[in-house]
Protein backbone atom coordinates (compact mmCIF):
# COMPACT_ATOMS: atom_id res chain seq x y z
CA UNK A 1 0.00 0.00 0.00
CA UNK A 2 2.51 2.25 0.81
CA UNK A 3 4.34 1.40 -2.37
CA UNK A 4 1.40 2.46 -4.55
CA UNK A 5 1.31 6.05 -2.47
CA UNK A 6 5.09 6.56 -2.96
CA UNK A 7 4.70 6.02 -6.41
CA UNK A 8 1.84 8.38 -7.12
CA UNK A 9 3.44 10.95 -5.13
CA UNK A 10 6.39 10.50 -8.00
CA UNK A 11 3.87 10.67 -10.48
CA UNK A 12 2.71 14.07 -9.38
CA UNK A 13 5.97 15.19 -8.41
CA UNK A 14 7.50 14.58 -12.07
CA UNK A 15 4.20 16.33 -13.87
CA UNK A 16 4.71 19.18 -11.37
CA UNK A 17 8.41 19.55 -12.80
CA UNK A 18 7.38 19.14 -16.83
CA UNK A 19 4.82 21.61 -16.72
CA UNK A 20 7.26 24.51 -14.64
CA UNK A 21 9.30 23.32 -17.99
CA UNK A 22 6.94 23.84 -20.76
CA UNK A 23 5.63 27.29 -19.29
CA UNK A 24 9.22 28.41 -18.94
CA UNK A 25 10.23 27.51 -22.51
CA UNK A 26 6.90 29.85 -23.93
CA UNK A 27 8.15 32.83 -21.65
CA UNK A 28 11.74 32.81 -23.21
CA UNK A 29 9.77 33.00 -26.91
CA UNK A 30 10.09 36.93 -27.98
CA UNK A 31 6.42 38.44 -28.51
CA UNK A 32 5.70 40.04 -31.52
CA UNK A 33 5.71 43.92 -31.62
CA UNK A 34 2.60 45.61 -29.77
CA UNK A 35 0.36 47.54 -33.11
CA UNK A 36 2.04 50.57 -34.19
CA UNK A 37 0.04 53.92 -33.48
CA UNK A 38 -2.26 55.53 -35.93
CA UNK A 39 -0.24 57.54 -38.32
CA UNK A 40 -1.25 61.20 -38.80
CA UNK A 41 -2.61 61.57 -42.21
CA UNK A 42 -1.87 65.22 -43.84
CA UNK A 43 -3.30 66.49 -46.77
CA UNK A 44 -1.25 66.25 -49.83
CA UNK A 45 -0.13 70.07 -51.21
CA UNK A 46 -2.37 71.54 -53.96
CA UNK A 47 -1.08 71.62 -57.35
CA UNK A 48 0.52 75.10 -58.15
CA UNK A 49 -1.77 77.26 -60.91
CA UNK A 50 -0.24 79.58 -63.04
CA UNK A 51 1.55 82.34 -61.47
CA UNK A 52 2.06 80.62 -57.90
CA UNK A 53 5.13 80.98 -56.87
CA UNK A 54 7.32 77.15 -56.26
CA UNK A 55 7.82 77.49 -52.95
CA UNK A 56 6.02 78.28 -50.01
CA UNK A 57 6.36 82.06 -49.46
CA UNK A 58 8.23 83.53 -46.88
CA UNK A 59 7.92 86.00 -44.96
CA UNK A 60 9.70 89.32 -46.28
CA UNK A 61 8.86 93.13 -46.20
CA UNK A 62 7.17 94.16 -48.90
CA UNK A 63 6.91 98.17 -50.48
CA UNK A 64 3.89 99.91 -51.52
CA UNK A 65 3.82 101.27 -54.71
CA UNK A 66 4.34 105.05 -53.44
CA UNK A 67 7.50 103.56 -51.89
CA UNK A 68 9.21 102.69 -55.19
CA UNK A 69 11.47 105.07 -57.10
CA UNK A 70 10.53 104.92 -60.27
CA UNK A 71 12.19 107.12 -63.47
CA UNK A 72 11.03 110.50 -64.04
CA UNK A 73 11.21 110.20 -67.87
CA UNK A 74 13.85 112.80 -68.08
CA UNK A 75 16.19 110.56 -69.51
CA UNK A 76 15.46 109.88 -73.28
CA UNK A 77 15.44 105.83 -74.03
CA UNK A 78 18.30 105.40 -76.69
CA UNK A 79 17.20 102.58 -79.60
CA UNK A 80 20.45 101.56 -80.84
CA UNK A 81 19.78 101.73 -84.92
CA UNK A 82 21.69 99.77 -87.23
CA UNK A 83 23.92 101.66 -89.76
CA UNK A 84 22.16 101.59 -93.27
CA UNK A 85 24.10 100.11 -95.97
CA UNK A 86 26.27 102.15 -98.14
CA UNK A 87 25.68 103.28 -101.23
CA UNK A 88 28.23 103.56 -103.86
CA UNK A 89 28.34 106.35 -106.42
CA UNK A 90 28.88 103.96 -109.69
CA UNK A 91 31.46 105.53 -111.89
CA UNK A 92 30.21 107.90 -115.21
CA UNK A 93 29.22 106.08 -118.63
CA UNK A 94 30.30 108.92 -120.86
CA UNK A 95 33.28 107.53 -122.52
CA UNK A 96 33.41 104.80 -120.63
CA UNK A 97 34.72 102.58 -123.34
CA UNK A 98 36.87 104.77 -124.08
CA UNK A 99 39.16 104.78 -120.47
CA UNK A 100 38.71 101.05 -120.66
CA UNK A 101 40.33 100.90 -124.13
CA UNK A 102 43.62 99.82 -122.78
CA UNK A 103 42.10 96.27 -121.36
CA UNK A 104 40.26 95.88 -124.16
CA UNK A 105 43.15 96.08 -126.94
CA UNK A 106 45.39 93.71 -124.58
CA UNK A 107 43.45 90.91 -126.35
CA UNK A 108 41.99 92.45 -129.07
CA UNK A 109 45.49 94.02 -130.94
CA UNK A 110 46.51 90.39 -132.74
CA UNK A 111 43.11 91.18 -135.31
CA UNK A 112 44.46 94.16 -135.89
CA UNK A 113 48.04 94.09 -136.06
CA UNK A 114 47.61 91.09 -137.94
CA UNK A 115 45.67 92.66 -140.64
CA UNK A 116 48.22 95.74 -140.72
CA UNK A 117 51.50 93.58 -140.98
CA UNK A 118 49.61 91.76 -144.15
CA UNK A 119 48.83 94.79 -145.65
CA UNK A 120 52.12 96.37 -145.68
CA UNK A 121 53.76 93.60 -147.18
CA UNK A 122 54.97 95.06 -151.17
CA UNK A 123 53.14 92.87 -152.88
CA UNK A 124 49.89 91.25 -152.02
CA UNK A 125 49.14 88.52 -153.62
CA UNK A 126 46.27 85.85 -153.33
CA UNK A 127 47.80 83.89 -151.06
CA UNK A 128 48.56 87.10 -148.80
CA UNK A 129 44.73 87.74 -149.26
CA UNK A 130 44.08 84.60 -148.46
CA UNK A 131 46.36 84.30 -144.69
CA UNK A 132 43.89 87.98 -144.57
CA UNK A 133 40.91 85.67 -144.41
CA UNK A 134 41.90 83.30 -142.03
CA UNK A 135 42.91 85.96 -139.69
CA UNK A 136 39.27 87.43 -140.32
CA UNK A 137 37.65 83.87 -139.80
CA UNK A 138 40.02 82.94 -136.81
CA UNK A 139 38.79 86.45 -135.03
CA UNK A 140 35.15 85.34 -135.65
CA UNK A 141 33.95 87.79 -137.85
CA UNK A 142 32.04 85.33 -140.02
CA UNK A 143 32.24 83.85 -143.62
CA UNK A 144 30.58 86.55 -145.21
CA UNK A 145 31.47 89.65 -143.52
CA UNK A 146 35.32 88.39 -144.14
CA UNK A 147 34.53 88.02 -147.95
CA UNK A 148 32.97 91.84 -147.87
CA UNK A 149 35.59 92.90 -146.32
CA UNK A 150 38.37 91.34 -147.97
CA UNK A 151 36.85 92.41 -151.32
CA UNK A 152 37.10 95.99 -150.81
CA UNK A 153 40.27 96.14 -149.07
CA UNK A 154 41.44 94.64 -152.28
CA UNK A 155 39.67 97.05 -154.46
CA UNK A 156 41.21 99.97 -152.56
CA UNK A 157 44.51 98.99 -152.17
CA UNK A 158 44.68 98.44 -155.67
CA UNK A 159 43.40 102.11 -156.38
CA UNK A 160 45.43 103.72 -153.45
CA UNK A 161 49.08 102.08 -154.72
CA UNK A 162 51.54 103.38 -152.59
CA UNK A 163 50.23 102.50 -149.05
CA UNK A 164 51.96 104.04 -145.84
CA UNK A 165 51.28 102.67 -142.07
CA UNK A 166 49.25 105.51 -141.63
CA UNK A 167 47.10 105.53 -144.86
CA UNK A 168 46.99 101.49 -144.63
CA UNK A 169 45.51 102.01 -140.84
CA UNK A 170 43.13 104.67 -142.57
CA UNK A 171 41.73 102.38 -144.54
CA UNK A 172 41.35 99.53 -142.60
CA UNK A 173 40.09 101.61 -139.37
CA UNK A 174 37.26 102.88 -142.44
CA UNK A 175 36.57 99.27 -143.28
CA UNK A 176 36.21 97.73 -140.10
CA UNK A 177 33.81 101.03 -139.10
CA UNK A 178 31.86 100.11 -141.91
CA UNK A 179 30.91 96.30 -141.07
CA UNK A 180 30.71 97.07 -137.33
CA UNK A 181 28.28 100.13 -138.58
CA UNK A 182 28.38 103.28 -136.98
CA UNK A 183 24.66 104.68 -138.00
CA UNK A 184 22.65 102.68 -135.36
CA UNK A 185 20.97 103.43 -132.58
CA UNK A 186 22.73 101.73 -129.93
CA UNK A 187 20.99 103.65 -126.66
CA UNK A 188 19.50 101.27 -124.11
CA UNK A 189 15.79 102.02 -124.08
CA UNK A 190 14.82 103.22 -120.62
CA UNK A 191 12.66 106.41 -121.53
CA UNK A 192 9.46 105.21 -123.05
CA UNK A 193 6.79 108.98 -123.87
CA UNK A 194 3.99 107.49 -122.70
CA UNK A 195 4.50 106.12 -119.15
CA UNK A 196 6.97 104.80 -116.51
CA UNK A 197 8.52 102.60 -116.25
CA UNK A 198 10.75 101.43 -118.85
CA UNK A 199 10.58 97.92 -118.96
CA UNK A 200 13.81 95.96 -119.78
CA UNK A 201 14.45 92.37 -119.75
CA UNK A 202 17.39 90.44 -119.94
CA UNK A 203 17.86 86.61 -121.53
CA UNK A 204 20.76 84.42 -122.10
CA UNK A 205 22.07 81.30 -120.90
CA UNK A 206 23.77 80.53 -117.26
CA UNK A 207 27.10 81.08 -117.54
CA UNK A 208 27.10 83.95 -119.57
CA UNK A 209 27.03 86.22 -116.71
CA UNK A 210 23.45 86.84 -117.13
CA UNK A 211 22.48 88.01 -113.64
CA UNK A 212 25.80 89.97 -112.74
CA UNK A 213 25.00 92.12 -116.01
CA UNK A 214 21.89 92.93 -115.16
CA UNK A 215 23.14 94.33 -111.72
CA UNK A 216 25.75 95.91 -113.51
CA UNK A 217 23.17 97.62 -116.19
CA UNK A 218 21.83 98.93 -112.82
CA UNK A 219 25.07 100.80 -111.57
CA UNK A 220 25.22 102.01 -115.26
CA UNK A 221 20.78 103.44 -115.20
CA UNK A 222 21.57 104.83 -111.82
CA UNK A 223 25.25 106.46 -112.78
CA UNK A 224 22.93 108.07 -115.30
CA UNK A 225 20.67 109.50 -113.02
CA UNK A 226 17.96 106.80 -112.61
CA UNK A 227 16.22 105.15 -110.27
CA UNK A 228 15.81 101.41 -110.52
CA UNK A 229 13.58 98.52 -109.80
CA UNK A 230 15.50 95.27 -109.94
CA UNK A 231 13.35 92.03 -111.09
CA UNK A 232 14.67 88.50 -109.34
CA UNK A 233 13.10 86.13 -112.15
CA UNK A 234 15.66 83.37 -112.34
CA UNK A 235 13.86 81.55 -109.43
CA UNK A 236 15.26 78.16 -110.69
CA UNK A 237 19.09 78.72 -110.05
CA UNK A 238 20.23 78.95 -106.74
CA UNK A 239 21.24 82.04 -105.17
CA UNK A 240 20.61 84.05 -108.45
CA UNK A 241 17.90 86.13 -106.10
CA UNK A 242 20.67 87.11 -103.45
CA UNK A 243 23.19 87.73 -105.98
CA UNK A 244 20.65 90.58 -107.81
CA UNK A 245 19.96 92.02 -104.41
CA UNK A 246 23.67 92.20 -103.78
CA UNK A 247 23.80 94.50 -106.56
CA UNK A 248 20.87 96.03 -105.91
CA UNK A 249 21.54 97.47 -102.44
CA UNK A 250 24.81 98.74 -103.77
CA UNK A 251 23.12 101.33 -105.46
CA UNK A 252 19.87 101.56 -103.54
CA UNK A 253 17.91 99.52 -106.26
CA UNK A 254 14.46 97.47 -104.60
CA UNK A 255 14.81 93.90 -105.70
CA UNK A 256 11.42 91.98 -106.21
CA UNK A 257 12.11 88.08 -105.49
CA UNK A 258 10.04 85.19 -104.65
CA UNK A 259 10.39 81.82 -103.39
CA UNK A 260 13.11 79.85 -104.53
CA UNK A 261 11.72 77.63 -107.68
CA UNK A 262 8.66 79.72 -108.01
CA UNK A 263 6.82 81.19 -111.08
CA UNK A 264 8.93 83.66 -113.09
CA UNK A 265 6.18 85.04 -114.81
CA UNK A 266 4.97 86.34 -111.17
CA UNK A 267 7.75 87.58 -109.74
CA UNK A 268 8.41 89.33 -113.37
CA UNK A 269 4.81 90.40 -113.07
CA UNK A 270 4.98 91.98 -109.36
CA UNK A 271 8.26 93.86 -110.23
CA UNK A 272 6.62 95.44 -112.35
CA UNK A 273 4.20 96.61 -110.85
CA UNK A 274 5.90 97.37 -108.02
CA UNK A 275 7.84 99.64 -110.12
CA UNK A 276 4.65 101.45 -111.10
CA UNK A 277 3.72 102.14 -107.72
CA UNK A 278 6.78 103.45 -107.02
CA UNK A 279 7.13 105.45 -109.99
CA UNK A 280 11.05 104.54 -110.57
CA UNK A 281 12.53 104.82 -114.27
CA UNK A 282 12.91 101.82 -115.11
CA UNK A 283 12.35 97.95 -114.07
CA UNK A 284 15.02 95.26 -114.96
CA UNK A 285 14.18 91.89 -115.12
CA UNK A 286 17.00 89.22 -115.01
CA UNK A 287 15.31 85.56 -116.12
CA UNK A 288 16.16 82.18 -116.18
CA UNK A 289 19.30 80.62 -118.46
CA UNK A 290 18.11 77.62 -117.53
CA UNK A 291 15.15 75.15 -116.24
CA UNK A 292 14.54 71.80 -113.79
CA UNK A 293 10.77 71.22 -115.16
CA UNK A 294 9.14 69.37 -117.63
CA UNK A 295 8.67 73.08 -119.37
CA UNK A 296 11.26 74.20 -121.73
CA UNK A 297 13.14 77.55 -121.68
CA UNK A 298 11.73 79.29 -124.14
CA UNK A 299 8.34 78.70 -123.44
CA UNK A 300 8.77 80.01 -120.08
CA UNK A 301 10.57 82.86 -121.72
CA UNK A 302 7.84 83.48 -123.83
CA UNK A 303 5.15 83.42 -120.60
CA UNK A 304 7.22 85.66 -118.77
CA UNK A 305 7.12 88.28 -122.08
CA UNK A 306 3.32 88.28 -122.30
CA UNK A 307 2.79 88.46 -118.58
CA UNK A 308 4.72 91.39 -118.43
CA UNK A 309 2.89 93.20 -121.26
CA UNK A 310 -0.64 92.80 -119.63
CA UNK A 311 1.25 95.96 -117.46
CA UNK A 312 2.94 97.73 -120.40
CA UNK A 313 4.74 96.71 -123.68
CA UNK A 314 8.65 95.71 -123.01
CA UNK A 315 11.06 98.37 -124.00
CA UNK A 316 13.81 96.42 -124.41
CA UNK A 317 15.04 92.64 -124.72
CA UNK A 318 18.91 92.49 -123.93
CA UNK A 319 20.76 89.27 -124.97
CA UNK A 320 23.18 88.52 -123.01
CA UNK A 321 25.91 86.23 -125.28
CA UNK A 322 29.67 85.11 -123.75
CA UNK A 323 32.15 86.58 -126.31
CA UNK A 324 34.72 83.59 -125.50
CA UNK A 325 31.82 81.12 -127.18
CA UNK A 326 32.28 82.53 -130.78
CA UNK A 327 30.12 80.60 -133.09
CA UNK A 328 29.03 78.79 -130.64
CA UNK A 329 27.33 82.02 -129.31
CA UNK A 330 25.52 82.47 -132.70
CA UNK A 331 23.25 79.13 -132.30
CA UNK A 332 22.12 80.29 -128.78
CA UNK A 333 21.47 84.11 -130.37
CA UNK A 334 18.90 82.31 -132.86
CA UNK A 335 17.40 80.58 -130.28
CA UNK A 336 16.60 83.21 -128.36
CA UNK A 337 15.14 85.61 -131.43
CA UNK A 338 12.87 83.12 -132.70
CA UNK A 339 11.10 83.30 -129.06
CA UNK A 340 11.66 86.66 -127.57
CA UNK A 341 12.41 90.15 -129.80
CA UNK A 342 15.75 90.51 -129.23
CA UNK A 343 16.35 94.50 -129.30
CA UNK A 344 20.29 94.63 -128.12
CA UNK A 345 22.91 92.73 -128.04
CA UNK A 346 25.35 92.56 -124.38
CA UNK A 347 28.83 90.41 -125.03
CA UNK A 348 30.61 89.77 -121.55
CA UNK A 349 33.73 88.74 -121.12
CA UNK A 350 35.34 90.85 -124.35
CA UNK A 351 38.85 90.85 -122.16
CA UNK A 352 39.80 87.32 -122.03
CA UNK A 353 40.48 85.12 -124.79
CA UNK A 354 37.16 86.58 -127.09
CA UNK A 355 37.59 87.79 -130.40
CA UNK A 356 36.59 91.06 -131.57
CA UNK A 357 35.19 89.88 -134.94
CA UNK A 358 32.12 88.17 -133.13
CA UNK A 359 30.40 91.74 -132.53
CA UNK A 360 30.55 92.15 -135.97
CA UNK A 361 29.03 88.14 -137.01
CA UNK A 362 26.35 88.48 -134.15
CA UNK A 363 25.04 91.86 -135.38
CA UNK A 364 24.93 90.16 -139.26
CA UNK A 365 22.93 87.20 -137.80
CA UNK A 366 20.31 89.06 -135.86
CA UNK A 367 20.37 92.41 -137.45
CA UNK A 368 19.97 93.61 -133.85
CA UNK A 369 22.74 96.20 -133.16
CA UNK A 370 25.52 95.36 -129.49
CA UNK A 371 24.92 98.16 -126.86
CA UNK A 372 26.98 97.32 -124.37
CA UNK A 373 30.16 95.32 -123.66
CA UNK A 374 31.77 93.42 -120.64
CA UNK A 375 35.32 94.37 -120.30
CA UNK A 376 35.89 92.88 -116.94
CA UNK A 377 35.37 91.73 -113.55
CA UNK A 378 34.74 95.13 -111.99
CA UNK A 379 31.78 96.78 -111.21
CA UNK A 380 32.14 99.67 -113.85
CA UNK A 381 33.42 97.10 -116.50
CA UNK A 382 30.41 97.21 -118.53
CA UNK A 383 30.39 99.76 -121.25
CA UNK A 384 27.60 101.49 -123.85
CA UNK A 385 29.48 100.34 -127.45
CA UNK A 386 31.11 102.62 -129.24
CA UNK A 387 31.71 101.90 -132.68
CA UNK A 388 34.87 104.32 -133.12
CA UNK A 389 36.69 103.61 -129.54
CA UNK A 390 36.16 99.90 -130.38
CA UNK A 391 37.92 99.81 -134.04
CA UNK A 392 40.89 101.92 -132.38
CA UNK A 393 41.33 99.25 -129.67
CA UNK A 394 41.37 96.68 -132.39
CA UNK A 395 43.63 98.18 -134.92
CA UNK A 396 45.81 99.59 -131.81
CA UNK A 397 47.65 103.25 -132.34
Amino acid sequence: METVILAVVIAVVVLGALGGLVIGSRRRKSLPPPPPAAPDITAPPAEPHVGDEAETPRDEPRRTIEEVDLPDGSAPVVVEELPAPEIEIPEPTAGRLVRLRARLSRSQNALGKGLLTLLSREHLDDETWEEIEDILLTADVGVLPTTELVDRLRERVKVLGTRTPDELRGLLREELLKLVGTDVDRAVKTEPEDRKPGIVMVVGVNGTGKTTTTGKLARVLVADGRTVVLGAADTFRAAAADQLQTWGERVGAYTVRGPEAGDPASVAFDAVKEGKEMGVDVVLIDTAGRLHTKTGLMDELGKVKRVVEKHAPLDEVLLVLDATTGQNGLVQARVFAEVVDITGIVLTKLDGTAKGGIVIAVQRELNVPVKLIGLGEGADDLAPFEPEAFVDALIGD
